[in-house]
Protein backbone atom coordinates (compact mmCIF):
# COMPACT_ATOMS: atom_id res chain seq x y z
CA UNK A 1 0.00 0.00 0.00
CA UNK A 2 1.34 3.32 -1.00
CA UNK A 3 1.57 5.95 2.40
CA UNK A 4 0.03 8.88 1.57
CA UNK A 5 0.56 10.79 4.86
CA UNK A 6 1.86 9.52 8.55
CA UNK A 7 1.74 10.91 11.78
CA UNK A 8 3.50 9.80 14.92
CA UNK A 9 2.27 11.49 18.52
CA UNK A 10 4.12 10.59 21.89
CA UNK A 11 2.45 10.95 25.22
CA UNK A 12 2.78 10.15 28.87
CA UNK A 13 0.74 7.28 30.17
CA UNK A 14 -1.57 9.37 32.10
CA UNK A 15 -5.51 9.18 31.81
CA UNK A 16 -5.64 12.84 30.32
CA UNK A 17 -3.77 12.01 27.27
CA UNK A 18 -6.53 9.64 25.95
CA UNK A 19 -8.70 12.81 24.80
CA UNK A 20 -5.76 14.18 23.71
CA UNK A 21 -5.15 11.38 21.33
CA UNK A 22 -8.65 10.89 20.27
CA UNK A 23 -9.04 14.50 19.22
CA UNK A 24 -5.50 14.05 17.79
CA UNK A 25 -5.77 10.70 15.65
CA UNK A 26 -9.49 12.10 14.25
CA UNK A 27 -8.22 15.92 13.25
CA UNK A 28 -5.51 14.14 11.04
CA UNK A 29 -8.20 11.69 10.03
CA UNK A 30 -10.61 14.43 8.72
CA UNK A 31 -7.84 14.80 5.80
CA UNK A 32 -9.40 12.11 4.39
CA UNK A 33 -13.21 13.63 4.48
CA UNK A 34 -14.76 11.13 6.50
CA UNK A 35 -18.24 11.23 7.96
CA UNK A 36 -19.08 12.33 11.03
CA UNK A 37 -20.13 8.81 12.32
CA UNK A 38 -16.32 7.40 10.91
CA UNK A 39 -14.71 10.15 12.52
CA UNK A 40 -16.78 9.23 16.26
CA UNK A 41 -15.97 5.27 15.66
CA UNK A 42 -12.03 6.44 15.11
CA UNK A 43 -11.86 8.21 18.20
CA UNK A 44 -13.98 5.45 20.62
CA UNK A 45 -11.44 3.09 18.76
CA UNK A 46 -8.42 5.36 19.59
CA UNK A 47 -9.92 5.96 23.31
CA UNK A 48 -10.09 2.23 23.90
CA UNK A 49 -6.47 0.89 22.59
CA UNK A 50 -4.84 4.16 24.27
CA UNK A 51 -6.82 3.37 27.31
CA UNK A 52 -5.95 0.02 27.38
CA UNK A 53 -1.91 0.88 27.09
CA UNK A 54 -2.16 3.36 29.93
CA UNK A 55 -4.62 1.17 32.65
CA UNK A 56 -3.36 -2.31 31.90
CA UNK A 57 -0.34 -2.19 30.13
CA UNK A 58 1.57 0.63 32.26
CA UNK A 59 -1.05 -0.32 34.96
CA UNK A 60 -1.51 3.43 35.29
CA UNK A 61 2.40 4.29 35.75
CA UNK A 62 2.15 8.01 34.57
CA UNK A 63 6.10 7.50 33.73
CA UNK A 64 6.03 5.36 30.49
CA UNK A 65 4.88 6.42 27.38
CA UNK A 66 2.62 5.60 24.71
CA UNK A 67 3.06 5.53 21.04
CA UNK A 68 0.14 6.38 18.23
CA UNK A 69 1.28 6.15 14.64
CA UNK A 70 -1.55 6.72 12.05
CA UNK A 71 -1.09 6.48 8.35
CA UNK A 72 -3.05 7.24 5.45
CA UNK A 73 -3.21 4.78 2.45
CA UNK A 74 -5.23 5.25 -0.67
CA UNK A 75 -7.10 1.66 0.47
CA UNK A 76 -7.97 4.00 4.20
CA UNK A 77 -6.54 4.58 7.71
CA UNK A 78 -3.77 2.71 9.85
CA UNK A 79 -4.35 3.78 13.55
CA UNK A 80 -1.21 1.31 15.61
CA UNK A 81 -1.45 1.88 19.79
CA UNK A 82 1.98 1.10 21.53
CA UNK A 83 3.22 0.70 24.52
CA UNK A 84 6.03 -1.28 26.40
CA UNK A 85 4.29 -2.13 28.88
CA UNK A 86 3.42 -5.71 30.66
CA UNK A 87 2.20 -7.29 27.56
CA UNK A 88 -1.15 -9.78 27.25
CA UNK A 89 -0.36 -13.68 27.98
CA UNK A 90 -3.55 -14.65 26.05
CA UNK A 91 -4.98 -12.72 23.47
CA UNK A 92 -7.99 -14.52 22.57
CA UNK A 93 -8.86 -14.51 26.01
CA UNK A 94 -8.27 -10.67 26.80
CA UNK A 95 -10.38 -10.27 23.22
CA UNK A 96 -13.65 -12.20 24.83
CA UNK A 97 -16.26 -9.36 25.68
CA UNK A 98 -16.46 -8.62 29.15
CA UNK A 99 -13.12 -10.08 29.96
CA UNK A 100 -11.16 -7.87 31.92
CA UNK A 101 -8.14 -7.81 34.71
CA UNK A 102 -9.38 -4.93 36.35
CA UNK A 103 -12.54 -5.39 38.04
CA UNK A 104 -13.71 -2.16 38.12
CA UNK A 105 -13.58 -2.15 34.36
CA UNK A 106 -16.57 -3.49 31.38
CA UNK A 107 -13.90 -5.48 29.80
CA UNK A 108 -15.83 -4.12 25.79
CA UNK A 109 -12.68 -2.33 25.01
CA UNK A 110 -11.59 -5.20 22.13
CA UNK A 111 -14.86 -5.63 21.08
CA UNK A 112 -15.59 -2.04 20.41
CA UNK A 113 -11.87 -1.42 18.57
CA UNK A 114 -13.18 -4.57 16.29
CA UNK A 115 -16.26 -3.25 15.55
CA UNK A 116 -15.03 0.22 14.48
CA UNK A 117 -12.37 -1.27 12.76
CA UNK A 118 -12.73 -2.85 9.23
CA UNK A 119 -9.44 -5.02 10.55
CA UNK A 120 -7.79 -5.47 14.19
CA UNK A 121 -4.64 -7.31 14.60
CA UNK A 122 -2.97 -7.31 18.35
CA UNK A 123 0.67 -8.23 18.81
CA UNK A 124 1.67 -9.03 22.34
CA UNK A 125 4.51 -10.38 24.34
CA UNK A 126 4.12 -10.82 28.26
CA UNK A 127 6.93 -8.38 29.49
CA UNK A 128 7.33 -6.48 26.32
CA UNK A 129 4.47 -4.57 25.31
CA UNK A 130 1.37 -4.24 23.24
CA UNK A 131 0.91 -3.03 19.71
CA UNK A 132 -2.83 -2.80 18.17
CA UNK A 133 -3.20 -2.23 14.61
CA UNK A 134 -6.73 -1.08 13.18
CA UNK A 135 -7.50 -0.57 9.89
CA UNK A 136 -10.50 1.43 8.76
CA UNK A 137 -11.36 1.76 4.81
CA UNK A 138 -12.41 5.39 4.73
CA UNK A 139 -13.78 7.75 1.01
CA UNK A 140 -10.72 8.86 0.40
CA UNK A 141 -11.90 12.23 -1.89
CA UNK A 142 -9.55 14.90 -0.48
CA UNK A 143 -6.49 12.96 -0.07
CA UNK A 144 -6.89 10.62 -3.55
CA UNK A 145 -6.92 13.77 -5.27
CA UNK A 146 -3.64 14.67 -4.02
CA UNK A 147 -1.93 11.34 -4.41
CA UNK A 148 -2.82 11.44 -7.77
Amino acid sequence: MKIINRCTIEFASIPENVAFARVAVAAFASQLDCTLPELEEIKVAVSEAVGNAIIHGYRNKPDKTVRVIVTIYKEGLEIRVEDCGTGIADIDLAMQPAYSTDPERMGLGFVFMQSFSDRLQVDSSPGQGTTVTMFKQIGLRGAKARAN
